[in-house]
C-alpha cells in the first residue's frame, strides 16, 4: 500500500485550516444576517466588513513570499493563491454591496460616483485590477501566459495601494486603521524594493543594513 509523505498530509491539512479560516468571515456574515444583527445601518457595515477583510487577506497573500524567504518553508508559496482568491472574493462582495445594496443598480449614479468620489474611484480601481488577477490565476492560464503572467501578477502592488487609499480616504475622522494597512503594505513592498536593489545593485550589499536584510531573508 502506497502512503504519502507525512509532509503532504501535513501541508494538505493545513490548506483545510487555511481555507476554514479564509471562509470563517463570510460565515460571521451570514450570521450577522441571520440574527439581524448587522448594526442601525446593515448597508454601511456589509461594506466595511467585506472591504476590510478583503485588504487583509490581499495583504496575507503579499506576505507569502516575505515569510517564505524569512522562514525558508516553500511550501508557504502554495497559501498565496487561495488567499489571493479569497481576497478578490470579499472584494467582489464589497463592489456588489456598493451596486446592489448601496445604488439598487443605478449605474448612472454609480458612473458617477466613480468619476466625482475620489475615495470609489480608488476603489473600484483596485477591484478592477483584481479581476484579470483572479482570472488568470489557474495552473492552465499560468502555462499559457508563461513570463507574461508574472508581468501581469505585479499589478497586485497596485490594487493593494489603491485598495488602502480608498480606505484611507472613505474613513473621515479614526484613520487609525487604514494607517496600519498602510504600514504593513509599505514594509511589504518596501521588503520587495530591497530585495530588488541587493540583486540588481551588489554594491548595496556592502552596507550593513542590507548584510542583516540579507541574513534574514
Amino acid at each position: 500500500m502506497n502512503h504519502k509523505p507525512a509532509s503532504f498530509t501535513m501541508l494538505a491539512r493545513l490548506k483545510v485550516v487555511v481555507f476554514l479560516a479564509c471562509l470563517f468571515p463570510f460565515g460571521q456574515l451570514l450570521y450577522y444576517g441571520f440574527t439581524d444583527d448587522l448594526t442601525a445601518n446593515p448597508i454601511e457595515f456589509i461594506t466595511r466588513f467585506t472591504g476590510s477583510w478583503a485588504l487583509i487577506l490581499l495583504l496575507a497573500s503579499l506576505s507569502i513570499t516575505p515569510l517564505r524567504k524569512i522562514v525558508g518553508w516553500n511550501d508557504l508559496i502554495k497559501f498565496r493563491r487561495m488567499l489571493g482568491l479569497f481576497a478578490f472574493f470579499y472584494a467582489l462582495l464589497h463592489f456588489s454591496t456598493f451596486i446592489v445594496l448601496d445604488h439598487f443598480f443605478d449605474f448612472e449614479r454609480i458612473v458617477k460616483d466613480v468619476y466625482k468620489r475620489p475615495y470609489v474611484t480608488a476603489g473600484f480601481t483596485a477591484f478592477v485590477l483584481l479581476i484579470p488577477l483572479a482570472a488568470t490565476s489557474t495552473a492552465a492560464m499560468i502555462r499559457r501566459l508563461g513570463k507574461r503572467w508574472q508581468q501581469l501578477h505585479r499589478l497586485v502592488y497596485v490594487a493593494a495601494i489603491a485598495g488602502v487609499v480608498h480606505f484611507y480616504w472613505l474613513v473621515k475622522a479614526d484613520i487609525r486603521r487604514p494607517v496600519q494597512y498602510a504600514a504593513v503594505l509599505a514594509l511589504l513592498l518596501g521588503y520587495r524594493l530591497i530585495a530588488l536593489w541587493t540583486q540588481r545593485w551588489p554594491g548595496f550589499q556592502k552596507f550593513q543594513l542590507f548584510q542583516l536584510f540579507k541574513s534574514w531573508s
